[in-house]
């Protein structure tokens, strides 16, 4: 038996002229490595495709913002359009009935407002006060030509201006709308009272000087 030397280890074969280091493989580079100097560029693209998505993210909110103002615009002239729509309604409504009211008024200066034409027509007039109409014009008020309609002229001694001297048909409102005019008759004051008032005035301080002696004739 042969007997193996302790400490011994057999080794390959080596060719001549060639060293131990040629026989070891070498290690090859590990796969993705960045060169040295690509992590500067590569950060720079980072903060461009950052800024590139803030960019992006400003303008769509910007569209948004203004996607919700013109919203915020559309609701509010809905609402706007659908009151006036609604005004308009009542008050075409109100003013084909403004001859019954009329007639009512007729039958309650003459007394003939009794029984159940008394009920019917004082709820007829309640549920038209519900809706928004009011009456106006009453005698002895200043003519107003924006609200009163005068159908009848005259002059009176007693009116410092314009006069609503009668009513002849009420005027008819909804909140400040006027859908109908008072009608009514005026008198202003009688041509010449001014005039004679003023030179009454002035003659009085001279009587009040005789009364009271008055200066002494040289």
């Amino acid at each position: 038996m042969t007997e193996e030397t302790p400490g011994f280890e057999e080794k390959p074969d080596v060719p001549s002229g060639a060293t131990s280091d040629d026989a070891e493989p070498k290690a090859a580079p590990e796969e993705g490595a960045a060169p040295a100097g690509d992590g500067h560029a590569g950060n720079a693209g980072l903060v461009a495709q950052l800024d590139q998505v803030r960019t992006a993210l400003n303008e769509r909110t910007a569209d948004l913002q203004r996607l919700q103002a013109e919203y915020q615009n559309y609701r509010r002239r809905v609402e706007r359009d659908r009151i006036a729509v609604k005004e308009i309604a009542i008050a075409n409504l109100l003013t084909e009935l403004l001859p019954v009211l009329d007639d009512i008024g007729r039958a309650r200066e003459h007394g003939e407002l009794v029984g159940g034409f008394k009920s019917v027509a004082e709820s007829l007039e309640t549920v038209a006060a519900k809706m928004g109409l009011q009456q106006f014009g009453k005698e002895g008020e200043p003519f107003d030509p924006t609200i009163h309609e005068a159908l009848m002229h005259s002059y009176a001694p007693d009116v410092t201006e314009t006069t609503c001297v009668a009513i002849l048909q009420p005027g008819y409102r909804i909140g400040e709308r006027t859908i109908r005019p008072a009608r009514v008759a005026v008198a202003e004051p009688q041509p010449g009272a001014q005039t004679v008032k003023a030179e009454g005035a002035e003659e009085t301080p001279a009587a009040d000087d005789k009364e009271n002696g008055g200066p002494d004739e040289g």
